[in-house]
C-alpha cells in the first residue's frame, strides 16, 4: 500500500506538472500574443517594384511619399546594383549572362505597421502604392502572411486541448491519490467520526498535503518554463526580448495558483466523499 501510494503520488506529481508547464505557455501567449503577432508582422516586408524606365533619382523622391502613409513602418532603397548582388548570391554569379539587359528592377522594402498585416488591409495598401505611375507591382507573400494571422490562433486551439486532456488526466490521478491516502488512514478517519469530528477537521490535513502538492508541482512547472524560454534566447533572441521581468512573475503567480487549486480543490470534494463512507464499506 505504502508503495502504491508513494507511485500515486509520483504520477500525480509528474502530471500536474506537465499541465502547469502547459499552463504557462499559455499565459505567455495569452499575456504577450499582441507583442508575439506584432513581432512577426513587423518582420514583414512588401516589395515595390517600380517600372524599368524609373531612375534611382525619381525613385529615391517617392519614397518620402511612402514613408509619410500612414500605414508605413520603415522603407528601404534597393538599388539596381544592390539587387542585382543579392540575386548573385541566392542564383549564382552568371544569372545575368542568359538576358540582354538586366531585368532586376529598382525596389523599395517597405515594413508595415502591424495593424496593417492582414490581407483585407494589404488590398488597400497596395491599391494605394499602386496608383503611382512609377511602380509596376507590389509583391509580398500571401501565403505566409495568411499563415501568420492563423497559426497563433492554431497553436491556442492546441493548447487548450492538451490542457483540457491533461488536467482529465491529473484529475483521474489525484484522485487516485487521494482515495489510496484516504482508504490507507480510513479506520482513522471514521474513529475521528465517531468522536465527533467534523467534515472540515477531517478534510483539514488531506488539503494541506495536496496544497504541497500543488506547490511542489508548480516549481517544476516553473523551472521546465524557465528552461525553454532560456533555449528559445538561444534560438531566437530578439523574440526573447518580448519577454519582460514583469510579465513573467505574472506568469509564475498564474502558474502557482493554478496548481493550487487543481490539487486542492479536487482533493476538498473527493475527501468530503470518501469520508461519508459507512463503517461496512471501510474494508472494501
Amino acid at each position: 500500500m505504502r508503495r502504491r501510494l508513494a507511485s500515486a503520488y509520483l504520477s500525480s506529481l509528474v502530471s500536474i506538472s506537465l499541465v502547469l508547464l502547459l499552463v504557462g505557455v499559455a499565459a505567455l501567449l495569452l499575456i504577450n500574443s499582441k507583442n508575439v503577432s506584432d513581432y512577426f508582422k513587423k518582420n514583414m516586408k512588401l516589395s515595390v517594384m517600380f517600372k524599368t524606365e524609373v531612375t534611382e533619382q525619381q525613385a529615391l523622391e517617392y519614397q518620402p511619399k511612402v514613408d509619410g502613409m500612414q500605414f508605413t513602418a520603415t522603407s528601404e532603397f534597393i538599388s539596381k546594383e544592390r539587387g542585382e548582388r543579392e540575386m548573385k548570391a541566392m542564383l549564382g554569379e552568371d544569372f545575368l549572362s542568359v538576358f540582354e539587359t538586366s531585368p532586376v528592377p529598382i525596389s523599395l522594402d517597405i515594413t508595415l505597421k502591424p495593424e496593417y498585416v492582414s490581407n483585407d488591409s494589404l488590398s488597400v495598401v497596395t491599391g494605394a502604392i499602386e496608383a503611382s505611375p512609377l511602380v509596376e507591382e507590389v509583391v509580398y507573400q500571401k501565403s505566409l502572411i495568411d499563415a501568420l494571422n492563423t497559426n497563433l490562433g492554431r497553436i491556442s486551439a492546441v493548447l487548450l486541448i492538451a490542457i483540457i486532456l491533461l488536467l482529465f488526466v491529473s484529475s483521474v490521478l489525484i484522485s487516485n491519490t487521494i482515495r489510496l491516502n484516504v482508504y490507507d488512514k480510513r479506520f482513522t478517519v471514521h474513529t475521528m467520526k465517531l468522536v465527533g469530528a467534523t467534515k472540515g477537521f477531517i478534510r483539514k490535513p488531506f488539503l494541506i498535503k495536496s496544497a504541497f502538492l500543488g506547490l511542489f508541482a508548480s516549481l517544476i512547472a516553473i523551472l521546465m518554463l524557465v528552461g525553454l524560454l532560456f533555449l528559445l534566447k538561444n534560438e531566437l533572441p530578439q523574440l526573447f526580448e518580448l519577454f519582460t521581468p514583469g510579465m513573467l512573475l505574472v506568469v509564475i503567480g498564474i502558474v502557482i495558483a493554478a496548481g493550487l487549486v487543481i490539487c486542492v480543490a479536487s482533493t476538498y470534494f473527493l475527501v468530503g466523499k470518501l469520508v461519508s463512507l459507512d463503517k461496512s464499506e471501510l474494508y472494501y
